[in-house]
């Protein structure tokens, strides 16, 4: 049974972290997403699912501005090879998730922590972070030091780089 957004946020709650959750028409781009910036304060995200060679995964979370240089992340973040995007059957198998609605909170999908979370050292500068709670069509808003605190949480250790140009 695939996990859903009221089962993220009970998770959340369990673990008392704070959390707002603001409901929208689904948004596939960060084109799409702009007239939300007045109605939701804070950093809002860009999510990359990646992989190498190697098979190994990894979701690159950055400002939605933000420029990620495919052919150079891989020296940063640690992976074996250049990276290409995931394909969407394991997005789907490992973060619950479809194309367009990637996002860090997919953690909590990954119980075999088949997924390396990355969080850019620039977005981690706001002190709310927003994500789609595991569909596109809401954003949910997190502290920043919750958000490491979920990850941690879910048996992820967040690896927090600079990952942008």
């Amino acid at each position: 049974m695939p996990k859903t957004a009221a089962d993220l946020f009970a998770f959340l709650d369990s673990l008392d972290i704070s959390h707002t959750t603001k409901q929208h028409e689904p948004v596939f781009t960060v084109a799409e997403s702009q007239e939300l910036r007045d109605q939701i304060p804070g950093g809002h995200t860009k999510n990359l699912f990646v992989k190498d060679k190697k098979d190994q995964y990894f979701v690159l979370t950055v400002e939605e501005h933000a420029v990620v240089d495919l052919k150079t992340v891989h020296k940063v973040i640690g992976a074996s090879s250049r990276v290409s995007f995931g394909r969407p059957e394991m997005m789907l198998e490992y973060l619950g998730v479809v194309p367009g609605s990637v996002t860090v909170f997919g953690a909590f999908c990954d119980t075999d922590r088949n997924v390396t979370f990355v969080l850019d050292e620039d977005l981690m500068k706001h002190e709310v972070v927003n994500g789609h709670p595991l569909s596109n069509d809401a954003t949910t808003s997190i502290g920043r030091n919750d958000l490491i605190r979920f990850l941690e949480a879910t048996g992820h250790t967040p690896l927090v780089l600079k990952v942008t140009d």
